[in-house]
């Protein structure tokens, strides 16, 4: 049985569409989907109104999207490598020339992204290893932002992040949607879906099962279309 079916929606640029739903409802699936990393079986995805075959998540980076996954430690980032290695990673095409790495470059783009997002780090050499979760996210977010994505998935963006650090990647993701970027964010939390969302996509049982404007709903609402109705198939 497919994981996810009749899901049809469309995020608008410069807005944050949040998905809501339980664990299992296809929440990550419909990112994976989207992404390229798993296939589906019918349907089109469409950017700026055009068809697009995204089959690979190599397809989604050069159509302009970007994903940061929900397990940022081993899927968004390389660990061992250096703050400005993870930041200019997704995009080494931009950095290489007859394939030599133009490391002058590398290190003026990232440094760029450290002071703009103010990445607290010893600078562009540390180990990303040594940095608190909310920089590795910060990170997560400029290497995509390195590809000029201007579709952004983030799944569940301030798990494990401190609370000054999460107010700071709320206002990276105000800027970023006002300067037109287009954001599906995926959260379990129901305040921050809220909170930040222009409009709420409810996910149950892997299909659209309401879409809410966070002015006229509340957490409850959202609880209860997430759960579905008592004794429905």
């Amino acid at each position: 049985e497919p994981s996810l079916k009749n899901i049809d929606f469309t995020l608008h640029k410069g807005e944050i569409l949040g998905v809501a739903g339980l664990l299992g409802s296809g929440r990550t699936d419909l990112a994976r989907a989207i992404f390229g990393v798993d296939a589906i079986d019918s349907g089109v995805i469409a950017v700026d109104g055009k068809k697009t075959a995204v089959d690979s998540p190599k397809k989604a980076i050069n159509k302009g999207i970007g994903f940061l996954t929900e397990d940022r430690k081993n899927q968004g980032l390389v660990m061992q490598l250096s703050v400005k290695d993870n930041i200019c990673m997704a995009n080494i095409a931009a950095f290489s020339r007859w394939g030599f790495m133009r490391t002058a470059k590398e290190a003026k783009v990232a440094g760029s992204f450290i002071k703009e997002l103010r990445i607290k780090t010893t600078g562009l050499g540390q180990k990303t290893l040594y940095l608190s979760g909310g920089n590795q996210q910060k990170i997560v977010i400029s290497k995509w932002l390195c590809t000029k994505a201007d579709i952004l998935i983030f799944d569940e963006p301030t798990r494990g992040i401190d609370v000054g650090s999460k107010v700071e990647i709320y206002n990276l993701m105000n800027k970023l949607v006002n300067g037109g970027t287009a954001i599906l964010m995926i959260s379990s939390e129901l305040p921050e879906l809220l909170g930040m969302s222009d409009r709420i996509l409810v996910l149950r049982q892997g299909r659209i099962a309401g879409e809410f404007s966070p002015k006229e709903t509340n957490q409850e609402e959202i609880l209860q279309a997430a759960l579905g109705g008592i004794g429905e198939a």
